[in-house]
């Protein structure tokens, strides 16, 4: 496996596409308040029964290709890890962005736009790959954090960024209003990278 740096065009997006990104939810983290939030927060791991199958590229706007559309891409950066000329995993980090709300108008903070591996690529250490240069790439530009959102229902993910070093800085139980997803929580995860 190789892991190429790209910039963040049409040409690369596509390549970057053809990774899938969607997985089972089998579990979620459930958020329990104790003393309303006062006394602390509580995650525990709970069965999703049935399980179902979430894609991020299905939600309304989403999608590498629409990123062009939607954002200024000029700071971005694709890794795109292939075997031979088949990609199987990508990740997309995004800097000085100042219409990505997850940014903040901060200079200091990139944000893991976007990690994907193959479904039959997962748990080969190509994820982690991946985070390591999305890591590096922020370190080079001074970045005092690397910003990574998820949710409660991707506790797959959520392993992922602990094992990667982040810490769970934010939950937001109400960021989402869309009908299909507003039963979701945020969770952000930062590394100091």
């Amino acid at each position: 496996m190789e892991i190429v740096t790209l910039p963040v065009n049409t040409e690369s997006l596509t390549a970057y596409s053809a990774v899938p990104i969607s997985f089972e939810v089998k579990s979620k983290l459930t958020i329990d308040l104790l003393n309303d939030g006062l006394g602390g927060i509580v995650l525990h791991e709970e069965a999703v029964i049935p399980p179902y199958i979430k894609d991020y590229d299905e939600t309304k706007g989403e999608g590498p290709i629409r990123w062009l559309e939607r954002f200024d891409t000029s700071n971005w950066v694709v890794f795109l890890a292939r075997e031979g000329s088949i990609p199987v995993g990508g990740a997309t980090v995004a800097f000085h962005t100042p219409e990505l709300h997850m940014l903040r108008d901060r200079e200091d903070v990139a944000v893991l736009w976007d990690i994907r591996v193959r479904p039959d690529h997962r748990r080969s250490g190509i994820g982690t790959a991946l985070f390591g240069e999305a890591a590096k790439w922020s370190k080079e530009r001074n970045c005092k954090y690397l910003k990574v959102e998820t949710q409660n229902v991707n506790v797959p993910a959520c392993r992922f960024y602990v094992r990667q070093g982040c810490l769970l800085g934010e939950i937001d139980r109400f960021a989402y209003s869309e009908p299909r997803v507003a039963h979701e929580a945020m969770l952000v995860w930062y590394l100091n990278p």
